[in-house]
């Protein structure tokens, strides 16, 4: 993967000292692309001028959004960063390993790495967005890392990796986007609840097994569009009964 490839998204920072700091850290191993999805109102204040020291330019050119589904429509794969083991969050890898396999990543591929915020992380429903999950094995007795110290590891190994001459995976077909898969979870979600598949009061349910599933095996743009044709289709005939 190339360095302009990889996106580093911070989910509602609460304070100016760690988007600085990002800033500082992801030029000391070569990246540049920063999305900032509701930060702290000072996120561009004097704190946050004086953490990023020459790193500034960067912080000036940081892309603000208003939601995570925005900051990662352009992206084709998500590292969801996170502490809390639960139902819904399996597939972890440590950094090294997911280093390795960002490294691995044809160039054609757009990669973001989500960091949630200081006190709590990223929601269940924030995590949904991302294929992938990466912890840090610290202490259960004090886990939760600062939030630029861990993203330093984090940048460090897939740095190392993408150094040592990792070879690329080369991608079958062009990789759906984000918004594209978005879009078709979206579609899902419409004509599977019109049939009563999914349960009215808790559609997301099921619908988290289905996005693992697809997470897994890696959509391309025209896997999106075979499913959203058998989407439609199923919307064509349900609408037809009701005639």
């Amino acid at each position: 993967m190339k360095y302009d490839n990889l996106s580093v998204v911070l989910v509602a920072p609460q304070g100016p000292l760690n988007v600085g700091a990002t800033c500082r850290t992801m030029m000391n191993f070569g990246f540049s692309d920063l999305r900032l999805v509701t930060p702290c109102t000072a996120y561009r204040g004097l704190e946050a001028r004086k953490m990023a020291l020459t790193a500034q330019p960067m912080l000036e050119k940081a892309r603000v959004f208003d939601s995570l589904a925005h900051a990662l429509a352009d992206c084709h794969l998500a590292f969801g960063t996170t502490r809390r083991f639960g139902k819904y969050r399996n597939n972890f890898f440590t950094p090294d390993v997911a280093g390795t396999k960002i490294a691995q990543l044809d160039d054609s591929f757009k990669c973001a790495l989500v960091l949630g915020r200081e006190d709590n992380g990223l929601t269940t429903e924030e995590l949904s967005l991302c294929q992938h999950f990466i912890t840090i094995p610290t202490q259960d007795a004090f886990a939760s890392m600062n939030l630029s110290h861990a993203l330093t590891l984090f940048l460090y190994e897939i740095a190392k990796a993408m150094q040592s001459g990792q070879q690329h995976t080369v991608a079958q077909g062009r990789p759906a986007t984000m918004k594209a898969s978005e879009q078709m979870y979206a579609h899902m979600r419409k004509t599977l609840c019109d049939i009563e598949y999914l349960d009215p009061q808790n559609p997301d349910h099921l619908l988290r097994t289905f996005r693992r599933i697809f997470s897994r095996a890696g959509l391309r743009d025209r896997d999106v569009n075979i499913i959203r044709g058998l989407m439609s289709r199923i919307d064509w005939i349900n609408k037809q009964r009701k005639k």
